[in-house]
């Protein structure tokens, strides 16, 4: 095989780079800083480079988060760390109940409750998903399943926009896992009923259900047209980062996912007290319905990681997070 000239190779590169910024820039902070002609002028010069060599082409380049031929099934694939479920509150008196036993598994008594501070994000109606990249690189993107195993998804998870190929940092970590949350906004849910209903097949009954459907499409096609956003809530690094920024907190560790190219969900609050979380918990109650997609509650974590690891996991659940949930809505008949 010959040598790639050195312009070639370095003219990808350079609209690797750029695109990449680019997609950060409009998916994740919502700041375009090319117009959509460039953008796609930039991004067939890279795909002309491409199919002239072959070997220009590497797993982050924007031109493959979508695979020519469809899977003929899913992996399943064992969780390095298992992605357990999240116990649930109904109302600010279990929170309460919730708080007391968090406080007794800390050695705290209720008066020392100002010790432990949270952070509220909102509850995003939509599918779990663990991703791992490797030295930068997406290599795998997983369902939670039952939380110990899921299936592998690789192929579809890369479709998606609000999500990078490659970690926008110089020297990424080798090993981090990212958890977090596809869904689908509410105008694209409506559009894809609209289309199957238009084409004689079922509608879906909500957004989480469409999610999680089309992340099991066997055509990755399918699932880029159908447009998955995806919100980052966890990070994971299981050998540490050297030179890297080791959060200490849980609303450290989503400013480094954002700053790693992750969209977070804007909406996150620093709580010092359970008070504070049910202010937060009413406050939104109404201003959901604002949002253009579904949420069903707010997550509450313990914020200190230290607090978080001391606290430890049931057989099934984090002892340090809980979702409290807002009354199920009735559907109209």
């Amino acid at each position: 095989m010959t040598d790639v000239p050195e312009s070639s190779s370095q003219r990808a590169a350079e609209l690797r780079r750029v695109l990449q910024a680019a997609s950060i820039a409009y998916h994740v902070h919502d700041a375009p800083v090319l117009e959509d002609s460039v953008y796609d002028r930039l991004y067939r010069e890279l795909q002309t480079l491409e199919q002239t060599d072959p070997s220009l082409i590497v797993p982050d380049s924007p031109t493959q988060r979508v695979g020519e031929r469809p899977a003929v099934g899913f992996e399943s694939v064992t969780h390095a760390i298992p992605l357990f479920s999240l116990d649930n509150a109904f109302s600010l008196a279990e929170l309460h109940k919730w708080e007391i036993s968090l406080l007794r598994v800390l050695g705290l008594e209720p008066s020392a409750a100002s010790a432990v501070d949270y952070v509220c994000e909102l509850k995003i109606d939509g599918s779990a998903l663990a991703l791992t990249y490797e030295n930068g690189i997406l290599t795998r993107g997983v369902t939670r399943g039952d939380g110990r195993a899921g299936e592998d998804i690789t192929s579809n998870v890369r479709t998606i926009r609000t999500l990078p190929l490659r970690l926008h940092v110089d020297a990424p970590p080798p090993v981090v896992e990212i958890r977090g949350e596809a869904y689908l906004p509410d105008a694209e849910f409506e559009r894809i009923n609209r289309d199957r209903l238009a084409a004689g097949e079922p509608a879906f009954a909500n957004p989480r259900n469409c999610a999680a459907g089309t992340l099991r499409q066997l055509d990755s096609r399918v699932v880029r047209d159908r447009k998955l956003q995806f919100f980052a809530y966890t990070l994971h690094l299981p050998q540490g980062w050297p030179g890297g920024t080791l959060p200490t907190s849980q609303l450290e560790a989503l400013d480094v996912m954002q700053s790693l190219g992750f969209a977070v969900n804007p909406h996150r609050e620093l709580c010092p007290s359970i008070r504070e979380v049910g202010a937060f918990f009413e406050r939104w109650d109404g201003d959901r319905k604002t949002l253009p997609y579904q949420t069903d509650g707010a997550v509450v974590k313990v914020n200190q990681l230290n607090q978080q690891e001391e606290a430890g996991f049931t057989q099934r659940s984090p002892r340090w997070a809980i979702a409290l949930k807002y009354p199920a809505e009735e559907v109209p008949s």
